[in-house]
C-alpha cells in the first residue's frame, strides 16, 4: 500500500508498534505533520481491513486507537516504491474481559490479550508476511496463539490459524457466539487456559 510520503521517514523500523500516542519514532513525537501522516496511514489501514472483511465501517483507526488502550503493529516493505517504502499490513490487539464456557459448560471470566484487527493488502498477501507479522506480535507480547481470543475471525484468518498454529476445533457460546480452538491432533479440550477464543459479537 503506498502513500504520497515516505514510509520510511515515519516509521524506521520493518515492524512498527503504535498506541494511543500515535508515536512511531522520537522524530513523529514531536512533529504534528509525522502524526497527521501516522493517522492518515492508520486510516487508510482500516478502511482497507473493513473493506477486506466486508464490514459496514471500520473497527480500527487513529481516533479510534488515540481512545483505547490498544496495539497496532505495522509492517512496511522499505524498499519498495522507489526507496520511499510502501505499507505491508497491520495487527492490532488489546485487552478484553469475556465470559465464557469451557466445554463441560462451566463459566470462566478471563481477560485475554484479543486480536481485534488483522490485515495485509491484498497485492502482498502470500508472501509471509502475514506469518512474520503475527509471529513477531507473539514475540513481543510472550504469548502462545492458543492463549489470545480473536475477535470476528474472518474465514481467512481462521484458515491462518489452521494453517500455521494448529488451531481448527471450536466449542460455541452461549453469549456472543464465542468458540474455543484447540490445536490439531487434539482429541479433546486441554486444561487450564490453553485455548484459543474466538469471539464474533
Amino acid at each position: 500500500m503506498e502513500f504520497p510520503f515516505d514510509i520510511n521517514h515515519i516509521f524506521s523500523d520493518r515492524i512498527s508498534i503504535l498506541d494511543h500516542t500515535l508515536v512511531a519514532s522520537r522524530q513523529s513525537a514531536v512533529r504534528t505533520d509525522l502524526q497527521d501522516q501516522i493517522a492518515a496511514v492508520v486510516d487508510e489501514l482500516g478502511r482497507a481491513s473493513a473493506k477486506a472483511q466486508q464490514l459496514p465501517a471500520p473497527i480500527t483507526s487513529a481516533s479510534k486507537l488515540q481512545s483505547q488502550k490498544h496495539q497496532l503493529y505495522l509492517m512496511k516493505d522499505g524498499e519498495s516504491n522507489r526507496g520511499r517504502g510502501l505499507v505491508v499490513g497491520f495487527l492490532k490487539v488489546g485487552y478484553k474481559k469475556l465470559f465464557l464456557l469451557d466445554r463441560n459448560g462451566v463459566h470462566v471470566e478471563a481477560e485475554p490479550l484479543c486480536v481485534l484487527d488483522f490485515y495485509v493488502a491484498e497485492t502482498l498477501q502470500r508472501h509471509g508476511y502475514g506469518l512474520e507479522l503475527f509471529n513477531y506480535m507473539l514475540q513481543h507480547q510472550n504469548v502462545e496463539p492458543e492463549l489470545l481470543a480473536y475477535d470476528r475471525p474472518s474465514n481467512k484468518l481462521l484458515a491462518f490459524l489452521a494453517k500455521h498454529y494448529g488451531l481448527v476445533r471450536s466449542v460455541p457460546q452461549v453469549r456472543f457466539q464465542i468458540c474455543l480452538c484447540v490445536r490439531r491432533m487434539e482429541n479433546r479440550f486441554p486444561s487450564g487456559s490453553r485455548c484459543c477464543i474466538v469471539q464474533d459479537m
